[in-house]
């Protein structure tokens, strides 16, 4: 049940209906006609914008409008009250029947409310973490897993066919610096003293892989020039890091359909390919470019290289791919795998970043809408940076690392169910602050217990109702004669969750998972204020002396809490608490 759509299409109806009547002129467009919350929950549970967009198509004044569609309105049963507000916004109240519905539909259909076909199927590839494959998880990459990740399951929830996937960087300089590293372990492990040159990778994670790869070619590479050993290192690393790499997403939760190679496009002629549409299309020329920001004619030396015209898609430049010595740039192998993904049938495309690949959206979008002629469109996620505290201090490196905090130093100290939620309480373009104390903090300021203590308190609520011998499972709530939920923190806790479908919908056109926890926070809120009204008034309470029917139906508005808090922390990939401790 979704009771803003329902009303939405029910003003449709009565405009229309006003049309044929001859009420309204014919003709009308109807498409930017909305009906939302009103910013004042004073002024009713609804409000449409109808009389203010089609005053002036209709030669109409708004307030006219407005008067004829409260009327037709107002001769719907679920319409309690149509008041116009300011120049022709129409407030609508609803019966308290309605909300008694809300509740009944989440306990009639607990997997399905909420949910939607808005996706119809569409398939859509979200690429997030994208790490280099040269070590651990850090936490930067933690905040855009989680956030990859949950949107992933929004889309899926609202209808998509939904890809995750991971693009391995295999494919530049940086693995030949891991295999050097590693090779600095195997010698180690061979009882050798080295020294890591600056550049290096000199983190405690790699003595396990120079132990493995002694282990795997004994004294092979011993005393060897990187001519003998490189290629066979860099495979054997690289495997190794990726090892590693699942292992640290498997413990935030995280698993990906795809694991795919920027290896794979070299010698292989995908890159070739790719460039070759483009050329085809006009969008490749050979010439030369200005110089960057900052540079001056004396330390720049202008080279003819070939470009693709990505100002003809939105670019503030355009873009070398190919080196004035015929080597690719950066930028080649990142079109070609996007000239993949087009390839593969993608309907939509998300790449989620990191905040230090700002520049790279530009041409990103630049490049797939040239592969893919306009129709594929590409949404490309910034996540900001995530600073880490400890009772307010900054949190110092990790030593298994060397240079930073690692994912599983998070995950470690505080859970991959707090980790996940804290990383969804900003914005995705906002920086975090995450605080290991502040996030194990039993108080309503800690969002993850807020919300946790909510559903664990009805799980509460139904054993000690089936400990009373009361039924309680969803289709005996449903059956209940819920009219009496009329008090105003009974029907603040059913006006909430009949937001729910309305939000993950919004959520999901904007690619917002953010949204979600901020939600479950606002919920948990109302009926946290519903459980303390009980203490004072016993009406509110929701195991009630009269009988095991009186409880049902107060039981009922906790049973359907739980429904959509568990199934948002199931979008968030949180599993929702049972008691807390």
């Amino acid at each position: 049940m979704h009771i803003f759509a329902d009303i939405h299409a029910l003003v449709l109806q009565t405009l229309h209906r006003l049309q044929s009547d001859g009420v309204l002129p014919d003709g009308l467009d109807l498409r930017n006609v909305s009906v939302e919350p009103p910013r004042d929950a004073a002024h009713g549970d609804m409000a449409t914008n109808a009389a203010m967009v089609l005053a002036k198509p209709a030669k109409m004044k708004p307030r006219d409008i407005a008067d004829i569609l409260a009327a037709g309105l107002r001769d719907d049963p679920r319409i309690e009250t149509a008041d116009i507000a300011g120049p022709g916004f129409l407030n609508l109240r609803l019966s308290d029947t309605v909300w008694a519905d809300i509740v009944r539909a989440a306990l009639t259909a607990p997997d399905t409310f909420g949910r939607s076909q808005m996706g119809q199927g569409k398939r859509v590839n979200v690429e997030y973490v994208s790490a280099n494959p040269t070590g651990p998880l850090h936490v930067g990459h933690t905040r855009g897993a989680v956030f990859g990740d949950a949107l992933a399951s929004l889309l899926a929830y609202v209808g998509h066919e939904v890809t995750r996937e991971y693009y391995i960087n295999d494919g530049g300089a940086q693995v030949d610096v891991l295999a050097r590293s590693v090779y600095l372990r195997y010698l180690e492990a061979h009882g050798r003293d080295v020294e890591f040159p600056d550049g290096t990778y000199p983190g405690d994670y790699l003595v396990a892989v120079g132990q493995a790869l002694k282990d795997k070619v004994d004294d092979q590479f011993l005393d060897k020039g990187e001519q003998f050993w490189l290629t066979e290192i860099r495979e054997f690393a690289t495997e190794a890091m990726l090892d590693l790499i699942r292992a640290d997403l498997a413990a935030l939760g995280v698993e990906m359909d795809v694991f795919y190679s920027e290896k794979s496009l070299y010698g292989t002629g995908k890159i070739e390919q790719a460039l070759a549409d483009l050329e085809g299309k006009g969008l490749l020329y050979r010439g030369t470019l200005d110089p960057p920001k900052g540079k001056t004619p004396e330390d720049w030396e202008p080279r003819e290289q070939l470009l693709f015209r990505s100002t003809a898609h939105g670019d503030d430049v355009d873009r070398p791919v190919q080196k004035s010595d015929g080597t690719w740039t950066y930028f080649a192998p990142d079109i070609a795998y996007h000239f993949d993904k087009v390839s593969r049938g993608f309907d939509a495309l998300i790449d989620v970043f990191g905040a230090d690949h700002g520049g790279y959206v530009k041409r990103m979008k630049a490049a797939v809408a040239a592969v893919s002629d306009d129709k594929t469109p590409i949404d490309i996620k910034l996540t900001q940076l995530v600073r880490l505290f400890q009772n307010g201090e900054p949190v110092k490196m990790s030593k298994r690392a060397g240079t930073f905090v690692t994912l599983r130093d998070v995950v470690d100290q505080v859970g991959a169910d707090v980790t996940r939620f804290v990383m969804l309480t900003r914005r995705n373009d906002a920086p975090l602050d995450f605080d290991f104390a502040h996030v194990l903090e039993q108080s309503k300021d800690n969002p993850v217990f807020y919300v946790q203590y909510a559903h664990a308190r009805v799980q509460s609520v139904l054993r000690k109702a089936r400990e009373a011998g009361i039924a309680c499972d969803n289709a005996d709530l449903a059956a209940a004669d819920l009219s009496g939920l009329t008090h105003d923190a009974e029907l603040a806790v059913a006006k909430k969750l009949a937001e729910w479908p309305r939000l993950v919908e919004i959520a999901a056109r904007t690619n917002e998972p953010h949204r979600i926890a901020f939600y479950l926070y606002d919920l948990a809120g109302v009926f946290h204020a519903l459980w303390n009204r009980g203490n004072d008034v016993p009406a509110l309470r929701f195991l009630q002396e009269d009988g095991a029917a009186a409880s049902q139906a107060k039981i009922a508005l906790p049973r359907a809490v739980g429904v959509v808090i568990s199934a948002g922390l199931g979008i968030l990939g949180v599993t929702p608490a049972q008691e807390m401790r």
